[in-house]
């Protein structure tokens, strides 16, 4: 499956280039796991053959997470609130949890989006609920971009002085992929467990 993936990906970037590169960012953060961690990577590689610019790779790279981002953001402020304000209840998640969310991305939101869009996995799904809390929206594209840039450039980075060899940073961030996945299981069961504590009492 990801070699089919990567070949998807290769394909579009070398027909496409800086256009593909944006789209393929656009899907990622628009909450649908196309891994970035194969997108820049080869980018990168087709900059270290003179075929891409570092800057303009990272540009585009950032100005598709920003697009994507808003889908994503827009479906949880228009949808996704809704949904939890109405069913919410029924996955413990109460209208004190929004409210609680909402002054989170009121104050920290800046360094939340800015983290979360440097870290797998969580990048590709953090705009969600900041579009569930309504997080000021230029804040949220600001700290997007820059969040973004930063990411696609290191990434592109690594793609030129690995070469021919850029596909072995996969490996890497699988690694990453399974330790925040355990985390985010281990958050999610702390979450549960409380609230059932809190129904009890």
């Amino acid at each position: 499956m990801l070699e089919y993936i990567a070949g998807f990906i290769t394909t579009v970037i070398g027909h496409f280039g800086y256009g593909g590169i944006a789209v393929l960012m656009a899907i990622e953060s628009a909450c649908i796991p196309l891994p970035s961690e194969i997108i820049m990577p080869f980018s990168g590689f087709l900059v270290s053959t003179g075929e891409l610019s570092l800057w303009l790779v990272a540009l585009a790279g950032a100005a598709g997470s920003v697009v994507g981002s808003l889908v994503a953001y827009a479906v949880g402020a228009r949808g996704g609130r809704p949904f939890i304000e109405r069913y919410g209840k029924y996955v413990l998640i109460t209208h004190h949890d929004l409210d609680l969310a909402d002054r989170w991305f009121a104050r920290h939101g800046d360094i939340t989006i800015f983290i979360g869009r440097v870290l797998p996995v969580v990048r590709t799904f953090i705009a969600f609920p900041a579009g569930v809390a309504r997080m000021s929206l230029w804040r949220f594209n600001l700290y997007t971009f820059i969040g973004s840039f930063i990411w696609c450039w290191a990434l592109a980075w690594i793609g030129i002085k690995l070469g021919e060899h850029w596909h072995s940073i996969g490996g890497w961030f699988h690694r990453f992929d399974a330790l925040i996945g355990v985390l985010l299981v281990a958050v999610a069961i702390w979450y549960v467990r409380r609230h059932l504590r809190l129904l009890r009492s």
